[in-house]
């Protein structure tokens, strides 16, 4: 499934502050490199259902077991590892009796230190590579998972990353084991050494997004395969909401445009955003935050949320909204399904320039049946002149004010908003009573 940068911070998968983003949220990954591989498995949405299915399985099967993965392997030890491997140590020598290794100690103190030190941790990595080898070995695994617990095995049997599978935790080694499990890790076993730090490293990236749908308790979606896009969720809710409030939606090739309207803070974006982060986490394979999810797979992914103006370039907010859109279009006009989510269109205009625009931009969009569009707005009086139009369904969020105070119920409910709250805010927050204090 194709999706842009933008699309990715729109929808917040990714944030420049950590907290606010669905993948910090998500990422139980206990290396570096393990985050790393979770992050490009972020940035790769499948285009294949098969390939979706497969890793629904793999997280399935990695439910089960995460309780009994080994505590050995930590990002300390990879660290160590990795330095160890760049470091420019002085030569030892492949036999362990040879004079250069007997005096290595007090001629290469410094290499040393680092020598002893390293294999101690060399050693946690193969105890925990062996203990996940045993716990994941006969499940049932797609070829290309079963292959890395296959390799774990095979490259194991190498007799020097035998003994280290095989040592006990804190029991220190000798001057001997020391330089001759330095000798092979350096030398011999170095790439075979790396290959498996990298295959851990995926490892891990699944083994979070295990943890993930077990801690949030995430539903698998079903995909259905037919040409025409859908959308149902029962219980769908955004994940980054502390106390969500779930909605119920249902879009197919009869109802493809979702018009939705309601007061700021009534739940708009909020659910335009959930439904943008759960197709996107339904085609990485991971779990959704929904009770129960069908959907097709879709081949894109396009948003215009969060649009900005660019003063270094002297553009203005409403050009880059032009722009936008006409990205959106020239994209989503080649035949394929693409889901479209647009929150509040041309807000860089006056209201009269707007509502021209809007209509205009919607009434051509609606001719593209392949895609599923949601588009939020406070212009409620264009939706008169779209009522004729069958394949638009019209929503709204609700809000009661009583005392000047807001109540949301974030529920969906049908039709259109009439609410103007502009004033209630603004006299709420005090400051039409600052205003006439001047």
């Amino acid at each position: 499934m194709q999706i842009d940068s933008i699309s990715f911070n729109d929808i917040s998968i990714f944030h420049t502050e950590e907290e606010f983003s669905i993948f910090h949220k998500l990422n139980f990954t206990r290396t570096t490199g393990g985050k790393e591989w979770l992050r490009r498995f972020f940035t790769e949405p499948h285009n294949d259902i098969k390939k979706i299915i497969g890793t629904q399985n793999v997280i399935r099967t990695l439910m089960e077991h995460v309780k009994d993965w080994p505590a050995d392997i930590t990002n300390g030890t990879m660290l160590v590892m990795d330095k160890f491997m760049d470091y420019a140590l002085d030569p030892i020598s492949e036999n362990t009796s040879s004079i250069n290794n007997f005096f290595y100690r007090w001629l290469h103190s410094e290499d040393y230190s680092m020598l002893k030190y390293s294999m101690t941790h060399f050693a946690d990595f193969y105890r925990g590579l062996k203990k996940i080898a045993m716990l994941l070995e006969g499940l049932d695994f797609p070829p290309h998972i079963r292959i890395y617990i296959e390799r774990i095995t095979q490259v194991l049997k190498e007799p020097a990353l035998q003994q280290l599978s095989t040592t006990t935790p804190g029991t220190p080694f000798t001057r001997r084991q020391n330089l001759y499990f330095g000798y092979h890790l350096r030398n011999p076993l170095r790439l075979k050494t790396l290959e498996l730090m990298d295959i851990y490293s995926r490892l891990d990236a699944w083994y979070s997004m295990a943890v993930a749908v077990k801690t949030y308790k995430l539903s698998f979606p079903e995909f259905i395969e037919q040409e025409s896009p859908l959308v149902e969720a029962k219980g769908l809710y955004h994940i980054l909401i502390p106390n969500p409030v779930p909605y119920d939606l249902q879009m197919n090739p009869e109802h493809n445009f979702l018009f939705l309207t309601g007061a700021n803070m009534a739940g708009k974006s909020t659910l335009i955003k959930s439904v943008g982060s759960s197709v996107f986490l339904a085609h990485i394979g991971m779990g959704v935050p929904a009770t129960n999810m069908r959907l097709t797979l879709f081949d894109g992914l396009l948003s215009n949320i969060n649009v900005v103006d660019n003063i270094a370039k002297g553009e203005s907010f409403f050009f880059n909204e032009v722009q936008r859109i006409k990205n959106t279009i020239s994209k989503i006009n080649n035949g394929k399904k693409w889901l479209v989510l647009i929150d509040e269109l041309f807000k860089g205009t006056n209201v009269q320039d707007a509502m021209k625009c809007s209509l205009t931009v919607i009434k051509g969009l609606i001719k593209i049946k392949n895609s599923l569009f949601i588009l939020s707005t406070h212009l409620y009086e264009i939706g008169d002149e779209l009522q004729g139009f069958p394949n638009i369904s019209f929503r709204y969020f609700e809000t009661n004010v009583q005392d000047d105070q807001l109540q949301f119920s974030y529920q969906l409910k049908e039709g259109i908003s009439n609410d103007r709250l502009g004033y209630v805010i603004l006299k709420r927050e005090k400051v039409v009573e600052m205003l006439e204090n001047l």
